[in-house]
C-alpha cells in the first residue's frame, strides 16, 4: 500500500493541526485519526520523532502538562504554515484520496473475511448437524425435558454472555475512536451471517 502521507506532508499538517491551539501528542494522534474517519490512526512512534524535529527547527514549542507535554506552535512555525498554504491545500486533497483508498482496501479485506467466515459458519453448522444425528437415539419429543431445558438456557447464558461481551468492546473502542462505517458495515454483516447459521442448525 503506499504510504499515507508524501515525504514531509505529515509534518506540515502537525503544523496545520496546531494552529488552533496546543496539544499533547495523543491528542494529535486522535485528531488526525478523525481526519481519517478511522481508517489510519499513526504510531507515537511516528508522530513523536516529527514534532521532535519540529522543536528543533523551531517551528514547534513545548511544555509540561503534568506528566504530559504540550506542543504549540511558534511564530516561525505559524510563517512557514503561511508560506506553504497551498501545499497545504495539496496535503488535504491528499488525505481525502487516502481516505477513500483506505475504505476500499478495508471493504475488499471485509468481502475476503466474510467469505471466509461463511465458510467456517457452514462447516460448523454440518458437523452440528452430523453430531446430532450421531446421538439422536430416538425422534425427538415434544414432551417436557429436564435436559432438554438445561441445553436451552445454556445456549440463552451464551447469547447473552456473547451480547455482553460485544457491547463492553464496542463502547471500549469508541472511548477511544468513533466507530466507522466500515466497522458497523462488519458488524451488520457478521452477525447476520451468524443469524442465518444458527437458524438453519436449529431447523435441522
Amino acid at each position: 500500500m503506499p504510504p499515507v502521507f508524501a515525504h514531509g506532508a505529515l509534518r506540515l499538517y502537525l503544523l496545520a493541526l496546531l494552529e488552533s491551539g496546543p496539544k499533547h501528542g495523543y491528542e494529535l494522534i486522535k485528531a488526525l485519526g478523525e481526519r481519517f474517519g478511522g481508517t489510519y490512526s499513526p504510531s507515537a512512534g511516528t508522530i513523536y520523532p516529527r514534532l521532535g524535529k519540529l522543536e528543533e527547527e523551531g517551528l514547534v514549542a513545548t511544555s509540561s502538562d503534568g506528566r504530559r507535554t504540550n506542543y504549540s506552535i511558534t511564530a516561525a512555525g505559524l510563517a512557514e504554515l503561511n508560506n506553504r498554504r497551498q501545499e497545504l491545500a495539496d496535503v488535504e486533497d491528499s488525505i481525502s484520496a487516502s481516505v477513500r483508498r483506505l475504505a476500499d482496501d478495508l471493504r475488499e479485506d471485509i468481502r475476503n473475511n466474510m467469505r471466509g467466515l461463511r465458510a467456517d459458519l457452514a462447516a460448523t453448522a454440518e458437523a452440528a448437524r452430523a453430531n446430532a444425528k450421531t446421538t439422536e437415539s430416538q425422534p425427538r419429543s415434544r414432551t417436557y425435558s429436564p435436559e432438554g431445558d438445561r441445553v436451552l438456557k445454556e445456549a440463552e447464558l451464551m447469547v447473552q454472555s456473547f451480547r455482553d461481551d460485544i457491547r463492553v468492546e464496542l463502547r471500549k473502542h469508541a472511548g477511544s475512536m468513533p466507530l466507522t462505517p466500515v466497522a458497523l458495515e462488519t458488524v451488520r454483516t457478521v452477525l447476520d451471517q451468524a443469524r442465518i447459521s444458527i437458524r438453519n442448525s436449529l431447523r435441522s
